[in-house]
């Protein structure tokens, strides 16, 4: 299951990747916003992380204008490995190397295609675990002495 969320920045963005989730038989749970509306991005980041740390959710998708609101704000929450992405490759690597379970988009500058084959890279992609999952470990420890 996956959380999807966003600001009226990223609406129009989400509701394309909600189609293509559906498409594809994917399950998600839709954290808004649910129009084009002005709204603030940390509601509904704080939605798509805490379904994922109160275990509601394996993985989200965030998009507001740049990316980085959703970015910064998931990236609060202990357990969450959100990344920005624009491409399929860094969404290759951000997975394989990296295991982020929350992909974040930019409404304004990700084209539909391109945000439907970052998320079929993103999802088709596994974690390479070894030195990957070493790092992930020290991540994890300096999370646990920073996030009180």
């Amino acid at each position: 299951m996956i959380a999807i969320g966003c600001d009226h920045g990223g609406y129009k963005l989400k509701e394309e990747i909600k189609k293509y989730l559906e498409e594809i038989g994917i399950e998600y749970k839709d954290c808004g916003t649910y129009s084009e509306e002005r709204t603030d991005y940390p509601i509904y980041a704080k939605a798509v992380a805490e379904a994922i740390v109160n275990k509601e959710c394996d993985k989200g998708i965030l998009i507001c204008k740049s990316g980085c609101g959703m970015l910064i704000t998931a990236n609060k929450f202990k357990g969450i490995r959100a990344g920005f992405v624009t491409n399929e490759e860094e969404a290759r690597f951000a997975k394989s190397d990296d295991n982020i379970n929350v992909v974040a988009l930019s409404g304004n500058n990700t084209k539909v295609e391109e945000a439907i084959k970052i998320i079929r890279m993103w999802l088709g992609t596994e974690f390479k675990g070894g030195r990957y999952q070493e790092r992930l470990d020290m991540i994890d420890k300096i999370e646990k002495e920073n996030m009180k």
